[in-house]
């Protein structure tokens, strides 16, 4: 029994020691494309850091995120959870072949304050104001969520919204959950698809008094089948069969301007650079950017519309731009400005402030709205 038992701890040493030596031979990587996120570095070296525990610290980071095939170790440990009837994955749902993010309860105090922002903003324009807060699919697709889940009560809060701000309120929710059987979110991402987004950009429509699209007018183009988005880097869930993403809207005769590197300069309705990367969903319009504008030459009735947005609009607007002269986004984690101001100097009468409840809820950057 002794010696059975010096030879299994000299095979764990060995076992260590190869790791060791696998972990220093190999170069450290900046950047997870599967967690789509930045990896912790070798961590700087001085006896202050060691003493305060910091540089400790950084080389349990270090190790965590350098550790050889990290990305499989991770992927392996989530299959054995879910095996061991796991369904919850750092705040990440397994509903069979379908990934769906947990909506948190909020901080109360920053809801009043963001609804307040807005308030504040509708008093400031020179316009029409709406507001449009998107359900997460937590709501829509709340029927596939493990038994007991617990779910943020996104009907009640989109009422308290409308309630505490009096302003025309975008139905989502209905519009969304009346196709609740079809593809509308992508499975392994947060964000909705462009069929999602297609039905999300009819709402607004209607809430504008434009005539709505026809599904039938759009040839849905193929754009990747291999998008594994933000739910699939958080979750560790890795073995699910990758979403694919659609184009609908023609780029041919859209204008399309960003100002992404601070200036403006020419930009693509769709960015398939980025189909290369795992970040896929950034492909429409290009990603974060803190202004973007659509133009359409075909639209000569000089109807403007400004959407103060979060990631989901960048597969809305396309939709948008067939029955607008120009569609503007301001995304507020970039744009500082008055939104006010930029309404007065483009001659925008009419604004959506367009939301995800999930993002709404815990944005710290709705103050820039009363500037």
């Amino acid at each position: 029994m002794a010696k059975n038992g010096r030879l299994t701890t000299a095979v764990f040493c060995l076992f260590l020691a190869g790791l060791l030596i696998w972990h220093a031979a190999l170069p450290d990587r900046a950047r997870s494309e599967t967690e789509n996120r930045t990896l912790a570095q070798f961590p700087q070296f001085s006896w202050e850091n060691l003493k305060d525990g910091s540089f400790t610290a950084g080389m349990e980071d270090y190790f965590a995120d350098q550790f050889p095939l990290r990305d499989d170790w991770t992927g392996l440990k989530a299959r054995c959870e879910q095996l061991l009837g796991k369904r919850s994955f750092h705040d990440v749902y397994l509903c069979g072949n379908t990934l769906i993010s947990r909506v948190e309860e909020p901080d109360d105090a920053q809801v009043e304050k963001n609804l307040s922002y807005v308030n504040e903003f509708a008093g400031m324009a020179d316009g029409q104001v709406l507001l449009g807060l998107i359900p997460s699919a937590a709501e829509v697709w709340k029927d596939r969520l493990p038994a007991g889940a617990p779910s943020f009560d996104q009907p009640a809060f989109l009422e308290k919204a409308a309630e505490e701000t009096g302003l025309p309120a975008v139905d989502l929710l209905d519009v969304l959950a009346a196709h609740a059987g079809e593809p509308i979110y992508y499975r392994t991402d947060h964000h909705w698809t462009s069929l999602g987004a297609f039905y999300g950009a009819n709402a607004l429509l209607n809430a504008l008094g434009k005539e709505p699209l026809k599904e039938d007018d759009f040839t849905p183009q193929i754009a990747s089948t291999d998008f594994n988005g933000t739910l699939y880097s958080t979750s560790g869930i890795h073995w699910l069969t990758p979403d694919t993403i659609e184009y609908w809207v023609p780029e041919d005769g859209l204008r399309v301007t960003t100002w992404k590197s601070g200036k403006a300069e020419p930009g693509q309705l769709y960015d398939r650079s980025y189909l290369e990367h795992k970040d896929k969903y950034s492909s429409f319009l290009g990603g974060n950017q803190p202004l973007c504008v659509i133009q359409n030459p075909e639209i000569t009735d000089g109807s403007k519309l400004l959407l103060i947005r979060d990631s989901y609009s960048d597969s809305l607007a396309p939709f948008l731009a067939r029955r607008f002269s120009e569609v503007h986004l301001i995304d507020l984690r970039y744009y500082h400005a008055s939104p006010a101001e930029y309404m007065a100097e483009q001659g925008i009468d009419t604004v959506v402030v367009l939301y995800s409840v999930a993002n709404f809820i815990s944005d710290r950057n709705l103050v820039y709205l009363g500037r």
